[in-house]
């Protein structure tokens, strides 16, 4: 399969987003989500997962090494989790963390692959700047400053009501937004402050073969 690939780089960190277009055989993961029992796993995500069999990833993860060594500057990828995600959880329901933007990790070495798998192209994945900080990424360094920061932050403006965060806000400016096109993936740096974009109304259906199905594979390289 021929991927359709870009390189697009955001804000003022010019952090990179690899997007590839036709990424997979799109049905084989389908048809073995469709086989899966689904739930919640971890205390973040807004939604139920299962885990992907690693077999399915190796010969795609191959073929991307090259990519990430290009774009970020890595020497290797390795598996540290991968599941299919359906979002579930209605805005209502949603905890004060699930309302911001987030970051999965501050090493730089760990890259983050989404691969859309629904057939409902009106959701993605948006990339955000703190604007107090200026932060767009969050390494250990920058870790301690974010946090006083956010915290001051939020006792000024307040917890964000329940809802999925969907542009810009007092605390956040959205710098990106990578539609989730059918079968398309990104890669990105796991420390970039970012959040799923759902439009407002949404359905969020828990069937695999209907609702908003991804695999989200995290994965640790070598610079």
């Amino acid at each position: 399969m021929d991927w359709q690939l870009s390189i697009e780089r955001h804000g003022a960190e010019q952090q990179p987003v690899v997007v590839i277009d036709g990424f997979a055989d799109a049905e084989r993961f389908r048809d073995d989500a469709a086989f899966l029992s689904f739930a919640p796993i971890g205390p973040h995500y807004p939604g139920i997962r299962a885990v992907v069999a690693p077999a399915l990833l190796r010969d795609l993860l191959a073929r991307l090494e090259s990519v990430a060594a290009e774009v970020f500057g890595s020497a290797g990828l390795e598996v540290v989790d991968a599941f299919y995600s359906i979002v579930t959880t209605p805005p209502s329901a949603l905890t004060p963390i699930q309302r911001l933007p987030h970051f999965d990790e501050v090493s730089p070495t760990r890259l983050a692959l989404l691969h859309y798998l629904s057939p409902d192209e009106s959701s993605g994945t948006a990339f955000y700047r703190h604007r107090t900080t200026g932060f767009e990424s969050i390494d250990a360094g920058r870790l301690p400053s974010y946090r006083t920061a956010l915290d001051a932050d939020l006792r000024l403006h307040g917890i964000p009501d329940p809802r999925y965060i969907g542009g810009d806000t007092p605390v956040f400016e959205r710098v990106a937004l990578h539609r989730g096109r059918f079968n398309r993936a990104i890669l990105y740096r796991s420390n970039t402050l970012h959040c799923a974009h759902l439009p407002e109304g949404m359905v969020l259906d828990p069937d695999p073969e209907t609702g908003r199905l991804t695999v989200n594979t995290f994965l640790d390289s070598r610079l």
